[in-house]
């Protein structure tokens, strides 16, 4: 489009292999395109992975190289925004550089290494309680994932809370249910005609995939023919040991990161979805078990009760006879996984992405409009 306000993108998340906060500004920076009503700009220090379809939809990807992610952010951005070509910068990545010559809305995911540090690496921790008091102060606008993320965000900085929106993240829409007929096809695909249990994340502390193996060690006690559970996920910070344990642990399998295709199947043809994590912002993977039918055991903290609701089993996390009880629960009793699968898909019809960047372009348009009366 030729006209409409700039916006630069700090697109980092583009850089390495899709996880949480880079599927997240994929699929907004792809609506966004497509809406037309703003031009947007992707600035990174390396080139971002698959651009083609973004570049096809209308983004154009700009790099300038720097040794180090953080580097670019504090010197090249600034810089870049200073020669007075855009009108707007969003940081999907939670933090802003500490110079910011334009108008900044940032998106804050969550909080744990701020309230869980030794979830994180020293690096992690170090760049985010540097950069996230100055990021809260200087942005004209705060997008919170969830409610559970703004009142994090309000309890821990009381003076950005009226600055703070909250947008909840969208679902695929490719994520439905297989056709009856595919879902043998697919579980065969898997070495698991029976079925399985599935979680998907990325293996690090917060996901609690060590209290999963211990409740399922527990579950498969008290069931005579126990499916196979399946993990999907990245290696992530601090994951080890936990990657020893699964090439041991009876009845587990770890499947590794799967590209989006082979997930969205993995999905379609689990029995049941555990995601029995410590804390999350949003929990998209949840929602995206919800969006294909799937009945879902997960966690009563943080964001997952706003995902979830009635449509899903809620656990304490940190109690194991909860959790096996709850594996239990679905896998012996396909009227309730039916039930509950059929509930999860008409609750996460609510997370759509169209609507999240709708509600996105009008807070740049918010912010736009102050900036220029101010």
């Amino acid at each position: 489009m030729s006209g409409g306000p700039r916006v630069a993108v700090d697109a980092r998340a583009l850089v390495d292999a899709p996880a949480g906060v880079g599927y997240y500004t994929r699929a907004v920076l792809e609506r966004l395109a497509a809406r037309g009503n703003v031009r947007i700009t992707a600035l990174s220090h390396r080139a971002a992975r698959d651009a083609g379809p973004l570049a096809a939809a209308g983004v154009q990807f700009e790099v300038r190289s720097a040794p180090f992610g953080y580097w670019w952010q504090q010197r090249t951005l600034p810089a870049r925004l200073r020669r007075g070509d855009f009108d707007l910068l969003w940081s999907p990545l939670g933090t802003l550089p500490q110079e910011v010559p334009v108008p900044a809305v940032v998106t804050i995911h969550d909080l744990t290494p701020l309230f869980f540090p030794y979830w994180h690496s020293l690096r992690n921790r170090f760049t985010f309680r540097r950069q996230l008091p100055a990021t809260l102060r200087s942005a004209a606008r705060i997008v919170a994932v969830s409610q559970a993320t703004a009142g994090d965000l309000g309890r821990r900085f009381p003076t950005c809370a009226g600055r703070v929106t909250v947008i909840a993240n969208g679902v695929d829409p490719r994520f439905v249910p297989a056709p009856a007929a595919a879902i043998q096809t697919i579980r065969d695909s898997f070495d698991a005609p029976d079925g399985y249990v599935l979680f998907v994340g990325t293996l690090e502390p917060r996901k609690n995939v060590t209290g999963l193996l211990d409740a399922w060690e527990l579950a498969r006690e008290r069931l005579p023919a126990a499916p196979p559970l399946l993990i999907a996920g990245a290696a992530g910070w601090g994951s080890a040991g936990l990657r020893r344990r699964l090439r041991r642990a009876p009845g587990v399998r770890y499947l590794g990161r799967l590209p989006r295709p082979r997930l969205l199947e993995a999905l379609q043809g689990a029995l049941a979805f555990a995601y029995p994590s410590l804390y999350e912002g949003f929990g998209l993977p949840v929602a995206e078990a919800m969006a294909c039918g799937i009945a879902v055991v997960t966690s009563d903290r943080s964001s997952l009760p706003e995902v979830v609701g009635d449509a899903g089993i809620q656990v304490n996390p940190r109690n194991t006879r909860d959790l096996a009880a709850a594996l239990v629960k679905l896998v012996a009793d396909p009227a309730l996984r039916a039930e509950l699968g059929a509930e999860a898909r008409a609750r996460v019809e609510r997370f759509s992405w169209e609507r999240s960047t709708e509600a996105l372009e009008r807070v740049f348009a918010e912010v736009l409009n102050a900036s220029r009366s101010g």
